[in-house]
């Protein structure tokens, strides 16, 4: 039976930085609802799950209203696995479920920027472009045409020939903001979840885009999640 659209919310539980990174309180809740929460309240999902390997993680999950069906592979719960890995597993164990879909997005559990209202605009994306994939992007705050490299203990420009280029006359670079993706299920079984054409960006604001790796990076995301929300 094919239904139509899936969010999978990619959480482990062997995070070693911060430990039980996926369901620490974040302003009040475990980060992984917020996730959860979005993907509901967008109303584009026929099914909200969380691929876990972790059973505290599972609770958490189930408490916010996500499926979690089946618990995450051995395999695919260390530091090597990927996020493709985790993907094409989910949709296996889905098919194995007799359960099919034409649309997919991954969602990460510790983006709290991530809202309904996004995850909307990137599904109609999606749709109306008949992109391969949407992700959503952050311009670098610095041109990295002006970067610097150690040689020999000392720094030099790795592009000499923009040392006076004008920032406004350089092309602006973007990097992914480790949020959220969507995804045309055909298009990522084919590449194995390796798409690399007819990706669309959408182009979010650096306050609201916050890696979080460390405790630092943590207090910055409350900060950046307060100032988004007011």
């Amino acid at each position: 039976m094919e239904k139509k659209t899936i969010a999978i919310i990619t959480a482990r539980g062997g995070s070693k930085r911060i430990p039980h990174k996926n369901i620490k309180e974040f302003l009040g809740k475990p980060i992984i609802t917020y996730s959860i929460e979005a993907a509901l309240e967008s109303g584009i999902f026929d099914e909200v799950m969380v691929s876990t390997d972790d059973e505290a993680i599972k609770e958490v999950a189930v408490n916010a209203g996500a499926s979690v069906p089946f618990m995450r592979s051995e395999k695919n719960a260390d530091d090597f696995a990927t996020t493709a890995d985790v993907l094409l597993e989910v949709l296996s164990e889905y098919q194995n479920l007799g359960k099919e879909f034409r649309y997919a997005a991954c969602l990460y559990p510790t983006a709290p920027f991530i809202t309904k209202e996004k995850l909307q605009q990137g599904f109609q994306k999606l749709k109306e472009t008949n992109a391969n994939m949407i992700m959503p992007v952050v311009q670098f705050s610095f041109p990295p045409q002006r970067c610097m490299v150690m040689k020999d203990d000392y720094l030099t420009m790795k592009w000499p020939e923009h040392r006076n280029t004008r920032s406004q006359d350089l092309e602006p670079f973007y990097h992914d903001c480790g949020q959220f993706y969507f995804y045309q299920v055909k298009e990522l079984l084919r590449t194995k979840g390796q798409i690399t054409e007819r990706i669309v960006p959408m182009i979010m604001p650096e306050t609201e885009v916050q890696d979080i790796d460390n405790l630092s990076d943590w207090e910055l995301a409350q900060i950046k999640y307060q100032l988004m929300k007011k």
